[in-house]
């Protein structure tokens, strides 16, 4: 008997137990559902507490960073494909889909995409809609107008001058403040193998400084300055860390020796430009892994488009540059230099310009890391339209 109330009373307890978690599971599911709008009720120690739950109406917005839009205008490109680069941001609820002409696209981080768009002859629209989780949209609307031009072929270039290269990377540091890096010295490197590899840079004509001193880079460049005529083609490299001051509008290289509280010890890119004003060179190209944008650049996010005669980008004098982005400190492991190198040793042209070597890696630098890396002409320094040509070894 004592044991048949015993084993009742433990069922009595058990459904007690089930109905009580059953009433906190139907209340939690209740109280996870997600309230668009009106008025959430809960209990706070018995105490009846509303609360108004504002719905989120704001749509996203969609940013347009290449190409260059200008209201009321169609763009005009003869590539038959153009590169659409954006930016779509939610400040509520996020975003939840995007769709570049009715296909579904994936955004990098931070609400970054890029798409190569196929064109056919005559106007192409491209229709952008980004929605957030709460179905709001918005969408925008470019006409890009592709011209069929007629290309001029030119199988062999006309070349006087010789090809030099400036090659700085800096891993370590002297002041403890600014953290060591383990890679730019190695980009340098294998940007040196490709060159005198692949293409007619001579090897003497190519000087790789490793972890320079503010000196050493001044040096090389005034060397440089003393024995480049206007036949000649530079490139110069720099990897390490940099410094974009935004409010004076300035952007510094941080060489081997510099303290991170003495700017007068960084070296400024208006000293670089002074002496790609002294370097009198045919083409100079400069290609930074660290912060370098801003004031150095008089155009940027140029058309890309392939060139109509390499011979005439050749003959008219250039001063380009190319940057992995805005970064105050460059990525110990550069996406930027990784595809620059790679698309050199994977290029099969006898002749590439600097603005087709920059358009066929930015789309996978964008897709890989968080950075938009520019290319434009760099002001105030001598660019007359013209392009650096690299040119392949048979």
């Amino acid at each position: 008997m004592h044991l048949f109330k015993s084993i009742m009373n433990i069922k009595s307890t058990t459904k007690i137990l089930i109905g009580v978690l059953f009433l906190f599971h139907s209340y939690s599911f209740l109280y996870s559902q997600k309230i668009r709008s009106g008025i959430s009720t809960i209990f706070v120690d018995n105490l009846k507490v509303e609360k108004k739950i504002i719905p989120d109406t704001i749509p996203p917005v969609i940013k347009i960073i290449s190409p260059e839009i200008v209201r009321d205008k169609k763009i005009s490109s003869s590539s038959p494909e153009i590169t659409i680069i954006g930016k779509i941001t939610d400040s509520e609820s996020g975003i939840n889909q995007i769709f570049i002409n009715s296909v579904k696209f994936e955004l990098s981080e931070g609400g970054l995409f890029a798409q190569d768009i196929p064109l056919e002859r005559g106007d192409n629209k491209i229709k952008i809609i980004a929605i957030d989780n709460e179905d709001n949209y918005s969408e925008q609307s470019i006409i890009v107008e592709h011209i069929i031009e007629s290309k001029i072929i030119t199988s062999q270039l006309r070349i006087e001058g010789k090809y030099y290269a400036l090659l700085v990377g800096v891993d370590e540091y002297e002041d403890p403040n600014l953290l060591d890096l383990d890679n730019p010295v190695n980009d340098a490197e294998n940007l040196y193998n490709v060159l005198v590899s692949d293409y007619y840079f001579d090897k003497e004509n190519v000087v790789v400084i490793k972890n320079a001193k503010r000196t050493d880079i001044t040096n090389a460049l005034d060397s440089l300055s003393e024995k480049i005529t206007k036949d000649d083609n530079l490139l110069i490299f720099y990897a390490g860390h940099g410094y974009w001051d935004k409010e004076a509008n300035i952007g510094y290289w941080l060489p081997s020796d510099a303290r991170i509280s003495r700017k007068g010890e960084w070296f400024r890119n208006s000293t670089l430009c002074d002496y790609l004003k002294e370097i009198n060179s045919k083409h100079t190209l400069l290609i930074a892994d660290a912060c370098f944008g801003g004031a150095i650049f008089k155009t940027r996010s140029v058309s890309m488009e392939a060139p109509k005669a390499i011979q005439m980008l050749y003959d008219l004098q250039s001063r380009k540059a190319m940057t992995s982005g805005t970064l105050t400190e460059v990525p110990d492991r550069s996406t930027f230099v990784k595809y620059l190198v790679e698309r050199l040793k994977t290029n099969e042209e006898k002749y590439i310009a600097s603005e087709q070597l920059f358009s066929s890696f930015r789309i996978a630098v964008i897709n890989n890391s968080d950075v938009i890396p520019q290319y434009g002409e760099i002001r105030n320094v001598g660019d007359e339209g013209g392009d650096f040509i690299f040119i392949k070894k048979d």
